[in-house]
């Protein structure tokens, strides 16, 4: 992005009441940050939603002041730009109606991967959970997936060591500005992050860690990523909105099962019981759902001549071969099967080769 271009990006966001939407509003309607301020006040006031503050508040000269230091930042500690409109901003996120306009970063991202999935959960990790994140993140490290995280204690630490120990890219997305790292007892870790993936935010240099920044930034750690995972979490917690946000996202969410009396499984079992998470119990569940290594399996898997099906199997089976190709969801309510148990016996059947899946969560009868 040019110097002049990003000044005018940064200058919109100092703009009181001036929000990612709005903002995105003003330049498609506009063509650019910089034609927003250049454009009549008449034609601005034709504009849906655009109210008259915020047309006054366009003329403050002192966000251009702002603007031009944290430019300055910028250039001068080597901060790379992403914005919404250009190559090399997620591409996932550039369909989420509320991503930011701009983000920053450090380090070597490098989001040629479309495998990017984002791994969430307690503070408060157990041992069972660090021993099933690093599992699920070392069966998955075959598939090159791009890790993504908060940076946070617990979970989100032991998922970038787990991905950086097994040479994938790891993305850590902090709530506050460049200019700090929080925790400060993780700065041990930035400098291993960066030489493979690195750090990203929406946050001016001088952002602190405030508790709304984190919200925020869950939507940044699921709209990017193609599935969320939830490892361990309490009833309430940030991860929950990062499942939950991920679901308005439609992305795939994932969840490991708990103890009914285990307080950091209970929101996992919540979001597996209400249906907002796949139930995960390996990587095999995360590969399957979101049709990971199909190819290989195509090359392996051929019908059999003499087929036994499970009663659950015939009856998924024989709706597929009436109805054609068909969508998970809509499987699992005309047969009545919830999706957890669905998805084994799709696999099932595509183990026994009667069976394929689709790309769009698509299966069908062979």
């Amino acid at each position: 992005m040019k110097e002049d271009d990003l000044l005018y990006v940064l200058a919109l966001q100092k703009v009181d009441g001036v929000g990612d939407v709005m903002a995105k509003k003003l330049i498609a309607h506009c063509g650019s940050a910089e034609e927003i301020f250049k454009t009549p006040k008449n034609k601005l006031a034709s504009i849906n939603q655009i109210s008259s503050i915020i047309i006054k508040n366009l003329t403050d000269k002192s966000i251009f002041e702002k603007a031009e230091n944290e430019l300055q930042y910028i250039q001068n500690h080597q901060i790379q730009t992403m914005y919404f409109q250009d190559d090399n901003y997620p591409m996932r996120l550039k369909h989420c109606y509320d991503g930011p306009v701009l983000l920053f970063s450090t380090g070597n991202i490098d989001l040629e991967n479309p495998r990017i999935i984002s791994i969430v959960g307690t503070r408060q990790i157990t041992s069972h959970g660090t021993e099933f994140c690093r599992k699920l993140i070392s069966d998955l490290a075959p598939l090159n997936p791009i890790i993504v995280s908060g940076f946070a204690y617990g979970v989100d630490i032991v998922a970038h060591q787990a991905a950086m120990d097994m040479g994938l890219q790891t993305i850590a997305v902090v709530a506050h500005g460049m200019s700090q790292i929080y925790p400060a007892v993780h700065k041990k870790y930035v400098r291993r992050i960066e030489e493979n993936g690195g750090f990203l935010t929406e946050f001016w240099s001088g952002g602190n860690p405030d508790k709304e920044n984190f919200v925020r930034r869950n939507r940044i750690v699921a709209g990017m990523s193609e599935a969320t995972i939830v490892i361990e979490s309490a009833e309430r917690g940030g991860s929950l909105i990062t499942a939950n946000l991920a679901n308005d996202y439609n992305r795939d969410v994932f969840a490991v099962p708990g103890r009914t009396s285990d307080k950091f499984s209970q929101g996992c079992n919540n979001l597996i019981k209400t249906q907002k998470a796949n139930l995960l119990t390996s990587a095999a569940d995360v590969m399957y759902i979101l049709n990971w290594e199909l190819e290989n399996r195509k090359k392996v898997i051929q019908k059999q001549l003499f087929i036994t099906l499970e009663p659950d199997e015939q009856r998924v089976y024989d709706y597929m071969q009436a109805n054609g190709k068909s969508e998970m969801d809509l499987i699992a309510i005309k047969c009545q099967l919830p999706i957890y148990k669905l998805s084994s016996i799709l696999l099932n059947l595509e183990l026994k080769g009667v069976a394929r899946p689709l790309p769009g969560k698509m299966f069908e009868a062979i």
